[in-house]
């Protein structure tokens, strides 16, 4: 498909609404993908070291 402006690109044929928060979506989708495991393991290293401490001041 050739759009003759960046406003035509933009606007997507009058589907932009739809693209656009497909596009956004999916690079949401993409960034919780990244991001929920990081958070998850560094929630589980300060639980473990933690528990580590407590173990150790026994």
């Amino acid at each position: 498909m050739s759009f003759d402006s960046l406003g035509d690109f933009l606007a997507m044929g009058h589907h932009a609404l739809y693209v656009w928060s497909a596009y956004g979506i999916c690079l949401a989708v993409l960034g919780l993908n990244v991001a929920l495991p990081l958070l998850a393991r560094r929630r589980y290293l300060q639980q473990e070291a933690r528990r580590l401490r407590r173990e150790n001041a026994k």
